[in-house]
């Protein structure tokens, strides 16, 4: 298969398209009161990539996050993971949401067990993957603790570590670090950065919050208003920089800033 060099300067690369969106819509409705959610949406998602999609409320990240995830089908164009037209959910892709959906009286560590035993993983080998993703996320010493006593921050540990045991080939992310305050968004982004460089998992992270995707993101997407279509790509290297660097003056840069800049115009319809 013919490589394509990262978007940004990884020590690795990556191949062909993990996700391919080819002229996607979605109407809601039926004909003649149905109305466009989204309309001629085509862009690719390449492995090992942090993609951030932002745009204005209503104009159809959600949307688009439901029809990767195979939650709903496109009402026009074709959406293919691993050159495969998508037609349902399945574990390859996994979704990690604004609220978590944990089982509330099961501990973290049958939470995150919870995949692997349905798709009847050996038992030895259950526990060998939870006490790993327990550490990933730094829960081990919550591991048996019931979900419903965890703070905002830690369920979303918990959704993650549940998500990434499955070993899906993207993590998609819709707006999961929204309700939490910021020092704790601050931790989540942090984690969310160290998971996507060490285990070189393709990520999509919706978000509303414009230094979110900066600091995260390898690419943002930038969507229309409502019906939404993408209306730029901006290539980064921030996070990628602050990784190796452990600099944060990054995030003061005028680089930082202009980037910043740039995507408000966009969203506000300024450009």
């Amino acid at each position: 298969m013919e490589e394509r060099e990262a978007h940004i300067n990884y020590p690795f690369v990556v191949t062909d398209e993990l996700i391919a969106m080819e002229d996607v819509g979605y109407r809601y409705g039926k004909a003649p009161h149905d109305r466009a959610a989204i309309e001629h949406v085509n862009f690719n998602i390449f492995p090992r990539e942090l993609v951030c999609l932002m745009g204005p409320s209503g104009c159809g990240k959600s949307t688009l996050l439901k029809i990767i995830a195979g939650f709903i089908r496109p009402t026009e164009g074709k959406v293919k993971l691993s050159q495969v037209e998508i037609s349902g959910i399945d574990w390859h892709r996994g979704v990690v949401f604004q609220q978590p959906p944990l089982f509330e009286w099961f501990s973290v560590r049958k939470n995150i067990a919870f995949g692997p035993k349905v798709r009847k993983v050996p038992q030895a080998r259950i526990d060998e993957m939870v006490d790993d993703y327990l550490e990933r996320v730094g829960l081990t010493e919550f591991a048996d603790q019931k979900v419903f006593e965890l703070s905002g921050g830690m369920r979303q540990r918990v959704a993650i570590a549940r998500s990434l045991i499955n070993n899906p080939k993207i993590l998609l992310m819709d707006e999961p670090f929204s309700a939490l305050d910021a020092l704790t968004r601050e931790q989540m982004q942090d984690l969310v950065r160290k998971i996507w460089w060490n285990t070189r998992k393709t990520i999509l992270f919706i978000t509303h919050d414009v230094d979110e995707a900066l600091k995260l993101g390898s690419r943002v997407l930038v969507m229309s208003r409502h019906p939404g279509t993408i209306a730029r790509e901006i290539g980064l290297n921030f996070s990628n920089d602050f990784i190796q660097s452990g600099d944060d003056r990054i995030w003061f840069s005028d680089d930082f800033y202009s980037k910043r800049r740039e995507i408000l115009s966009l969203i506000g319809g300024r450009a």
